[in-house]
């Protein structure tokens, strides 16, 4: 029996298909550029083989029908996919942990697009396109706003006219919960501790960035908001703004709501301030010669280290910090910017090892680490995350009836 996760974005579709009693992948893969001329499939073997393939997909049902096409080519048996996990963005208030998906989810995962406008449809359009291409699998939804349910009041309320978040639900929900679940279990098992007494700094740090702060196991406070756009500095996402900025340049420059959205989320962060580049790795490649690459590494820095220290005040100081964990594509890869990130945090207790640091690359093989110094009072970690196969084990565990919504409570099999 198969478990395949699905992770639609607005123009992408990742997938992975798990054997249902090993855990382990039997393949996957990436769709880019759905819906324009020049889209393709990239699928990707345990032993390190691809096959690449350029072929137009005007929606993400056509691209689901050349994945199963792929896996079919692949020798995958698409009758014996049992399960679709789907990722989905925001769950908002209304879902505090993974559900089987029922019209009346579906409605309610439409009716939050207005919040998630990014991300809700395309999620919505991967998981009609399953329901109708892989009818016999139970479909599951699993939100990356989950896990930020145990957030307190006072971390995820807005200062703000309170029938703003009565009748619209303007609020802090909090994204990337699903790889932040993942890697709080990994440190807990490297700390040799249990879930529920570590307290945790867990930094998730791609394209799109947030950190989050887990006490006893649970998230009690987070980076991004209402949307993914506040918070750290982002490939092309701003992160913290003064909203008074966005008004001001809304009425200087005419511009419209759906302008300004674009903006924020398309033209801001790293590509605002370099105004040419949105991966760090060609920020990085030009910051002796660029001025802006400089600052914007400086500038990302800064903001990391501004959360770390009041996430740390969030758990009670030093002495009850148990780790900071670096994940995702830039977290896990990139030794420089850990180091930029941790600079000037000694007197926090928080010191980084230059060598184990240089060591700890995940696209060499390393998938975890523990990369401080041996007296740095909170440890330093490096977790290569996987989100995939949390999606997978919830979407198990709803099917056999075992699935408990307290993630502290299950029993996940990476925990251990």
């Amino acid at each position: 029996m198969y478990i395949l996760a699905l992770n639609c974005g607005s123009s992408s579709l990742k997938y992975q298909v798990f054997d249902a009693d090993t855990k382990k992948v039997v393949v996957g893969g990436l769709v880019e550029k759905i819906g324009l001329p020049d889209s393709s499939i990239t699928q990707k073997y345990p032993d390190g083989k691809k096959d690449k393939k350029e072929v137009s997909m005007k929606d993400h049902k056509e691209a689901l029908n050349v994945v199963i096409g792929m896996l079919q080519g692949a020798s995958v048996d698409i009758t014996a996919i049992r399960g679709v996990g789907h990722r989905v963005v925001l769950g908002g208030e209304k879902f505090n942990s993974s559900v089987e998906i029922t019209d009346e989810v579906l409605k309610s995962i439409d009716e939050l697009s207005e919040i998630a406008p990014l991300h809700n449809p395309a999620a919505l359009t991967g998981i009609v396109a399953a329901q109708q291409l892989i009818p016999s699998a139970k479909q599951v939804a699993v939100f990356d706003t989950a896990f930020y349910y145990t957030m307190p009041e006072t971390a995820y309320r807005y200062a703000i006219p309170e029938a703003w978040y009565k009748n619209l639900k303007v609020r802090r929900y909090g994204y990337h919960g699903t790889s932040h679940l993942y890697v709080s279990k990994r440190a807990a098992a490297l700390l040799g501790k249990p879930a529920d007494k570590c307290n945790l700094i867990t930094l998730h740090i791609g394209s799109g960035a947030s950190a989050a702060a887990i006490k006893n196991g649970q998230a009690i406070d987070t980076s991004l908001g209402m949307t993914p756009v506040a918070g750290l500095v982002m490939g092309t996402r701003c992160g913290d703004i003064d909203a008074g900025v966005v008004l001001y340049v809304m009425q200087k420059l005419g511009l419209t709501p759906e302008q300004m959205q674009k903006h924020l989320n398309k033209d801001s962060g790293l590509m605002g301030i370099t105004q040419c580049f949105s991966d760090r790795r060609d920020v990085e490649a030009h910051k002796d010669t660029n001025a802006a690459c400089q600052l914007a590494i400086e500038m990302e820095a800064h903001m990391v280290r501004r959360y770390i220290g009041a996430f740390m005040a969030d758990l009670g100081g030093t002495d009850n910090v148990d780790a900071i964990v670096f994940t995702a594509g830039v977290g896990e890869n990139d030794s420089y910017l850990r180091a930029q990130y941790c600079k000037g945090l000694e007197g926090f207790g928080i010191k980084l090892d230059p060598q184990k640091n240089e060591d700890a690359v995940a696209r060499k093989g390393v998938d975890e680490a523990i990369i401080s110094t041996d007296d740095s009072k909170v440890k330093i970690m490096m977790i290569a995350t996987n989100e995939e196969l949390v999606i997978v084990e919830d979407t198990l565990a709803i099917m056999n009836g075992t699935y408990n919504p307290d993630h502290l409570k299950m029993d996940y099999s990476f925990a251990k």
